[in-house]
Formats: C-alpha cells, sequence, structure tokens
C-alpha cells in the first residue's frame, strides 16, 4: 500500500512529539507500506516568522513573505527526516519544488496547477521514507509560493490525487471529526464516517480539523481521507464518497469567527444592480458567503453579505466608489459577527431541521442577524460575543448534550 500522511505543526511542535510522528511513520513503514508524509511548521513558527517580518518592514511584499514562511517546514521536515534516521529507518526531506508542486503565482494563496512525483517515486523505490514540505511549490518564474491556510492538507491530497495512493491520513490534535469541537463543547460525539460533501460543509463553515481546499480536492479525485489523532491510539474518522452507517440527521454544528459583514444600504431598485456589486468585490478576489438581498423604500434595496474578516475592509473599499455614484444611503461592515452552521445530508429529507436550529436558538434568547441555506446545510450569523452559547444551544438541542 502506499500511504500518505500529514502532521500539522501542533503535531510536530518539540523535540517530544517530532520523534513520537517519527514512531506513527515507522510503525506505518514496517507494515510493508510506502509512506509520504507531509509536514507543517512546527507550533508557532509560522505566526513568529510573521512577527519578524513586521518588525523589518510590516509592508514587505507578498512574494518575500511566501519566501520567508517556507522556511518554517524546512526546519520540520529535516527534523523529522533525523528522528526518522535515529530510529534506524531511511528518510529524505524534500521542499516542496523538490517534490513536483508546481503552482500558479498568487503569492501567499497559491493554487497547485499539477504536482509532478517523479522524485517522490524514485526515492520511494529505494525503499525510503520521503517527508515532504507541504504548504509549498514553485510558480513559473522559480519563485517559491505558499498555498494559504491549510495548505499542507491540500498538499497532502494533492500528493495522495498524483500518486492514485491507497489512503491519505490527516493526523491532529483530536482523534478525528466531531460533531462539534470537543475541546469546547463536552458532549461531542466523534463521527466513525462522514461523506466529502459533508465534510466540506463543515469545513467551510469554520470546523478546523480539515481545510475545505483539501476536502474539496479529495472529493474531485476520489481520495479516501482519515482523520486521526497524532496523540493518541484510537480509530479515526473516514471521509469518503458514500458512508455505510445509517444516516444520521445532523452530523455536526460548526462556528466561524472569522467573517465579517459588509451591507450597501439603499441602493437603487434596479435590474443588474447585484452584478455590479459582486463583480466588484469579485474582481478584488474576495469570496462572498452568506448573501441577503431586501426590499427597502421608495424604490431602493438592501445588500449584506459575508467575506472574511481579514477582507472585509478591503471589501468596502472596492464598493466605495461605486457606492458614492449610485446615491447608497450608508456602506456598512461589521466585524463582531459569527456564523454558526448545522450540516448533514440527513436534513433534506425532514423539513423540520431549520426550525429546530432557530427554535434552540430563540431558547437560549439568541438573535439571527441573516440565514442562508444549502441541501445539507443551513448557517445563520449572530454576534460573535454569543457564538459560542450558539453552538452549546443548537447541539444540545439536536444530540441532547
Amino acid at each position: 500500500m502506499l500511504v500518505v500522511q500529514k502532521f500539522g505543526g501542533s503535531s510536530v511542535a518539540d523535540a517530544a512529539k517530532v520523534l513520537r510522528v517519527a514512531k506513527i511513520i515507522t510503525d506505518t513503514y514496517k507494515k510493508g507500506n510506502d509512506v509520504v508524509v507531509v509536514v507543517s511548521a512546527q507550533g508557532d513558527t509560522t505566526d513568529d516568522l510573521i512577527e519578524k517580518a513586521k518588525e523589518i518592514n510590516p509592508r514587505g511584499s507578498k512574494r518575500e513573505m511566501d519566501m520567508l514562511m517556507a522556511a518554517g517546514e524546512q526546519i520540520s521536515i529535516s527534523l523529522l527526516a533525523m528522528a526518522i534516521d535515529s530510529l534506524g529507518f531511511p528518510a529524505i526531506s524534500l521542499l516542496g519544488w523538490q517534490a513536483g508542486f508546481e503552482t500558479n503565482s498568487k503569492y501567499s494563496a497559491a493554487r497547485i496547477k499539477r504536482v509532478n512525483p517523479e522524485r517522490i517515486r524514485a526515492e520511494l523505490d529505494k525503499k525510503r521514507i520521503v517527508i515532504v514540505a507541504g504548504f509549498q511549490g514553485l510558480n513559473r518564474y522559480d519563485d517559491v509560493t505558499t498555498l494559504g491556510r491549510g495548505g499542507s492538507d491540500t498538499s497532502a491530497v494533492a500528493i495522495a490525487a498524483a500518486m492514485r495512493a491507497d489512503l491519505c491520513q490527516i493526523y491532529t490534535d483530536v482523534e478525528g471529526v466531531y460533531t462539534a469541537d470537543p475541546r469546547k463543547i463536552p458532549g461531542a460525539r466523534k463521527l466513525e464516517e462522514i461523506t466529502y460533501n459533508e465534510m466540506l460543509e463543515m469545513a467551510t463553515s469554520g470546523a478546523q480539523v480539515l481545510n475545505n481546499r483539501s476536502v474539496e480536492m479529495a472529493k474531485k479525485y476520489n481520495v479516501e481521507l482519515e482523520v486521526l489523532s497524532s496523540i493518541t491510539v484510537a480509530a479515526g474518522t473516514k471521509v469518503k464518497e458514500v458512508t455505510n452507517m445509517e444516516k444520521m440527521l445532523i452530523k455536526g454544528v460548526a462556528k466561524d469567527d472569522g467573517v465579517a459583514r459588509v451591507a450597501v444600504i439603499g441602493v437603487p431598485d434596479n435590474p443588474g444592480i447585484a452584478f455590479k456589486v459582486f463583480s466588484r468585490v469579485a474582481k478584488a478576489h474576495i469570496c462572498v458567503d452568506n448573501i441577503l438581498q431586501s426590499v427597502g423604500r421608495d424604490g431602493t434595496k438592501d445588500i449584506a453579505f459575508t467575506v472574511p474578516a481579514g477582507d472585509a475592509d478591503e471589501a468596502a473599499e472596492a464598493l466605495r466608489d461605486y457606492c458614492e455614484m449610485v446615491g447608497a444611503k450608508e456602506l456598512l461592515v461589521e466585524k463582531d459577527v459569527a456564523k454558526v452552521s448545522i450540516v448533514g445530508a440527513g436534513m433534506e429529507t425532514h423539513e423540520n431541521v431549520a426550525a429546530g436550529m432557530f427554535e434552540a436558538l430563540a431558547d437560549a434568547n439568541i438573535n439571527i442577524q441573516m440565514i442562508s441555506s444549502s441541501e445539507i446545510r443551513v448557517s445563520v450569523l449572530v454576534d460573535k460575543k454569543d457564538a459560542d452559547r450558539a453552538v452549546e444551544a443548537v447541539h444540545r438541542h439536536f444530540f441532547g448534550a
């Protein structure tokens, strides 16, 4: 079997954890498997590098920031290779470009164009464990690029897809995918299985166990994922196309407090207004989530939507001139909000799911600002200060804990 394993920064944060991860990897190797490992930067290394950059130049270019950020993974892969060697097993570390990662040129948020795994295959043929730096690649100008948040998850799935691996294991600091964050909701339950679509909605809604880009790629290339703990020995959660377990109505409750609400108040109620608003946001390369359009007074309407919190000011700036041109009454940005979502394929055949969520929030005296939904998700926007209470109330309503 070919197994791809990914370990996050918290799993390799210090020497003891690096050695524990090395033991997990070599145990897999001893079973006769070919093993490719993708590793993130240790602990808070990335944040520390960002702070160092700010001390020198708070407005450093994204190209140079990518060059700096890539150093974190270089440290962790070499240390892990040394740890495996100390256990008596052959290992080699490879940077993203050495492992064949080719990306576009969007620095700090690059997209993978293709993976050429020729070097990885050559090293596996030598019976080596291959340790790859996650989160990075090389563009057509031979510049180092980074893949953005969750890039190591995406790197691992990309390798698994390119090499048609039998299994891609994502090791984290929890034992799998839960119905809510087990660190905040004591009654959260671990799921044995979850579909790609459900996991994608959970990830997009704020569940941080897997990056949404990695799940999207896994679904596209039918890569079977397993989420499990690097700390305890326990069965994890399988992420796959179809699950065999009895269908649960709701698979989980997720929270995303990294969002902001942008509202354009009092724009003319004319055809094409929504297109003109969102085309300007799209040109700024900003992703939009919840959208609400309401009829105002005197031939006007209001348009509100959510964006990642870090993009809120840029989104407002992209709309400012247009709002002045059409005479909008106001352009608002609210950052003290959070998105709470319920996810589950079972909800599409049950008409009372949304009502149950709203009932739980009403009982907890939590006001809903916006609502959006898909076939397997219902999301609401609430005050950030109420977000944890909202998750607890909704989880208790559906799971009794």
